[in-house]
């Protein structure tokens, strides 16, 4: 087995695992991401992908060759 981070995959890899990762993280936190974007006055979409790139460290990334 291979263990890899997410900084070792191709650039199209990393591109769908973000866009997999935005959708898991509005999904669990999106009101609550929501609620502090408007508290705090910052763009709801800037905060969201800053917590999917938070997610994806959190993925083990695992390939069998």
């Amino acid at each position: 087995m291979i263990f890899l981070n997410y900084n070792n995959l191709d650039a199209e890899t990393q591109n769908r695992l973000l866009q997999e990762s935005k959708k898991d993280v509005e999904q669990k936190f999106g009101n609550d991401l929501k609620s502090y974007a408007e508290i705090h006055h910052l763009d709801y979409d800037t905060v969201l992908e800053e917590e999917a790139i938070k997610n994806l460290y959190s993925y083990q990334y695992v390939f069998n060759i």
